[in-house]
């Protein structure tokens, strides 16, 4: 494992930050980091700064760093360990790097699918909703409740937030197409995701729209997706009925 931390920080001193977008500093270093990691730049086991050495070294706040290495650790790309500092991850298990929505899952599934949109609500961004976003409180995202249909059946409730650049598309045109595939007819480029998969059990306000009883068993999902500069494009909470769907994801090594 590297441990020169020299040459990390040799590394990240030729990142090209751009103090006048209006991409935020800590989305660009962290977007810089991960291309690093991706093409072996900075390798599994490289030792990085410390955050205020990285802070002085780099001319950035410390919150600066903070938050660009949080970011990188909520996507398994790094380990913080108090008292040790930031390491590059060991290779894993990865999904294929192809981002689909569920509208397209279904498709390829060979089941029609359809979708009733519930919510289409331009409103200011709460303090979770904003720091999930990596935008400013009271910014505008696009909230967006979605029952999305295989066959005529009910499959999940998708409930998205997507700040308002990414809105390039209207409430009537997410009946017949993804969400993603809208984005990527927008000249978005989506990047990656770090989601999380858990299950419960539905309350009767979540039962009603997938026609199921309360109690009855839900998967679900909180995702955030990142375009190819880094920038969050959506953050999602999605429930599936467990009686319809199964997730399937192809693991590959290295």
């Amino acid at each position: 494992m590297a441990e020169n931390r020299n040459g990390s920080l040799e590394v990240m001193r030729s990142f090209p930050l751009n103090r006048n977008s209006t991409v935020p500093l800590y989305t660009q270093l962290a977007h810089h980091v991960e291309q690093a990691i991706e093409e072996g730049t900075l390798p599994p086991g490289s030792l990085l700064l410390n955050e205020p050495e990285l802070a002085e070294a780099l001319d950035l706040s410390k919150p600066t760093i903070r938050r660009a290495m949080q970011s990188l650790a909520d996507k398994g790309l790094v380990m913080r360990r108090r008292g040790i500092g930031t390491r590059v991850a060991q290779s894993r298990l990865r999904q294929p790097r192809e981002l689909t929505s569920l509208y397209d899952d279904l498709a390829h599934r060979g089941q029609t699918p359809s979708t009733e949109v519930l919510t289409f609500s331009m409103h200011p961004a709460s303090p979770r909703i904003a720091e999930l976003l990596a935008i400013d409180e009271g910014d505008e995202v696009l909230e967006l409740v979605r029952l999305r249909l295989g066959d005529a059946q009910p499959i999940a409730v998708l409930s998205s937030f997507l700040p308002a650049w990414a809105v390039g598309f209207g409430e009537e045109e997410l009946v017949s197409r993804g969400l993603y595939d809208l984005l990527r007819g927008q000249g978005i480029t989506l990047r990656s995701a770090h989601q999380v998969i858990g299950a419960r059990l539905a309350s009767a306000a979540e039962a009603t729209p997938l026609r199921e009883l309360p109690g009855a068993p839900l998967l679900t999902v909180e995702r955030v997706t990142y375009d190819d500069q880094g920038r969050v494009v959506e953050f999602g909470h999605h429930m599936y009925a467990a009686s319809r769907y199964s997730f399937e994801i192809d693991l590959l090594t290295g």
